[in-house]
């Protein structure tokens, strides 16, 4: 398989009041094409540092990260940011969006500042229409961004997040802030958006979440400490059975 995210040695240390806070430590792991990965791990484990660190958003202490072949600690700010525009997409568990344009503009922006894509706004207008009709809120697209649900909202950034037909999304704690509703429905389409090809990467803390994953890495003070494979083929209730044990061996 094709190696999408390729971890190696990665460090990431603070300094605080002239402290030095190790908060990942010789941290290596690959990520195939077409994965499905969770991080899982105790509250100040450095779960969400990783997940910036390896997509670029945060600088490295020391180590390498190479994604889809890019040395990304070899890149500029500005080639950084064009990284994580067009070949990235991000969803968080605060939903951030811009107040003063509509959904449906929150949702397009990428593609507008993108130089990846060639079409014109109506084109693109019309790509982001597609997507939200997919996603089962295309009825909000000219709703200002208070004026619909947090999982309406959520479901929203998702599809801001693949606008630019990404090669990877990362996601930190996609559904941390919503109901089991809506943190199901999120995640049928984080899903599906992986069935049809696109990497994810997602730091959880809800087994019921990591167990539609196909991996799950378990961290510890900035360690590694353990791997756990889930098999898609059985049910999700004895993934989730499955995966509880194994992080019940784990110290979670």
């Amino acid at each position: 398989m094709e190696t999408i995210l390729d971890v190696k040695d990665l460090c990431k240390t603070y300094v605080i009041n002239k402290r030095q806070n190790n908060v990942l430590r010789n941290v290596s792991f690959t990520v195939e094409k077409g994965e499905m990965l969770a991080i899982m791990g105790p509250s100040g484990s450095g779960k969400s540092t990783l997940l910036y660190t390896v997509s670029g958003m945060d600088r490295m202490t020391a180590g390498s990260v190479k994604f889809c072949g890019k040395d990304l600690s070899s890149l500029s700010e500005n080639e950084l940011s064009r990284v994580r525009l067009e070949d990235m997409g991000f969803i968080f568990q605060q939903m951030y969006m811009l107040k003063n344009l509509t959904v449906m503009d929150n949702i397009i922006l990428p593609a507008v500042k993108s130089s990846k894509i060639k079409e014109s706004r109506k084109e693109t207008v019309a790509r982001g229409q597609e997507i939200m009709r997919k996603l089962g809120i295309i009825e909000v697209a000219d709703n200002d961004i208070n004026e619909v649900s947090g999982g309406q909202l959520q479901r929203a950034c998702i599809c801001r997040s693949i606008i630019n037909r990404p090669d990877m999304i990362f996601a930190d704690e996609p559904t941390g802030a919503l109901n089991r509703s809506s943190s199901d429905e999120v995640m049928e389409e984080i899903s599906r958006i992986n069935e049809e090809g696109t990497t994810v990467m997602l730091v959880t803390h809800d087994a019921k979440v990591a167990a539609k994953c196909s991996r799950v890495l378990f961290i510890v003070d900035g360690n590694i400490k353990g791997e756990y494979n889930i098999n898609k083929e059985a049910s999700l209730r004895d993934r989730e059975r499955g995966l509880n044990n194994w992080l019940m061996e784990m110290g979670w």
